[in-house]
């Protein structure tokens, strides 16, 4: 009984929030497609330029790089000290996405590596109560699972959204001065851009925030559904 009243409470706090916090990914595309900003931005060197640029602005230049278009998705990993950066070569987005990345390898490394190996952690104690759940073993520790679980969620939450959020909100003001130190547009194309970057940025750092919290709940909601059914 408690398992289903767990899981009509994850699902009435997810929907509310992502209510309260607009998430709506599709607006964000929406935003993001803009030819006049895109055609400003094909002005600039190319992606793996750029973040060499960065990089070398933030006294971080033994970074490797590479450009990996069979992805949507740009990141750096930690560990390998790596950006690899998607197929965002003819977008205007590039020039913050690009920043945003050579900001997580400035990060402190002790955070850096903590996240990893944490979100890791994180992730099999899911697995394993998972299966612990379906095999039913231990019936009796169902609750005290799913309250370390989410003890560990709210660990993961707090670090992850810490990272995201310092390397959203900097990214922008990075991208601005390396496109007024390059001279290539015109104080009012970048005026143009940042605000295209602005109006992103004002759904984005919430819909990240939220996203975050509701990969947890899905999980929660999931193991959840689990312990009731068996």
């Amino acid at each position: 009984m408690e398992f289903i009243i767990i899981s009509i409470i994850t699902i009435i706090l997810s929907v509310s929030l992502g209510y309260l916090f607009n998430y709506n990914l599709n607006k964000i595309k929406q935003i993001a497609q803009n030819k006049e900003l895109d055609y400003i931005a094909l002005k600039y060197p190319n992606n793996i330029e750029i973040c060499k640029a960065y990089l070398k602005k933030l006294n971080n230049s033994n970074v490797t790089i590479e450009e990996n278009k069979e992805t949507e998705a740009s990141f750096y990993i930690a560990v390998t000290n790596k950006i690899s950066i998607a197929n965002i070569a003819t977008t205007y987005t590039r020039i913050q996405t690009i920043a945003h990345e050579c900001l997580h390898s400035i990060q402190d490394k002790k955070i850096l590596l903590f996240n990893f190996i944490f979100s890791n952690i994180y992730l099999l104690y899911f697995i394993v109560i998972c299966i612990i759940a379906i095999l039913k073993i231990l019936p009796d520790h169902m609750i005290l699972f799913l309250n370390i679980y989410l003890l560990l969620g709210i660990v993961y939450y707090m670090v992850r959204t810490y990272l995201e959020n310092d390397a959203m909100i900097k990214a922008r003001y990075l991208a601005k001065e390396y496109m007024e130190e390059q001279k290539i547009s015109t104080e009012e194309e970048i005026n143009k851009i940042v605000s295209g970057f602005d109006k992103i940025n004002d759904i984005g750092i919430k819909c990240t925030n939220y996203k975050i919290f509701l990969n947890i709940m899905i999980k929660a909601l999931i193991f959840s559904i689990i312990c009731i059914i068996v």
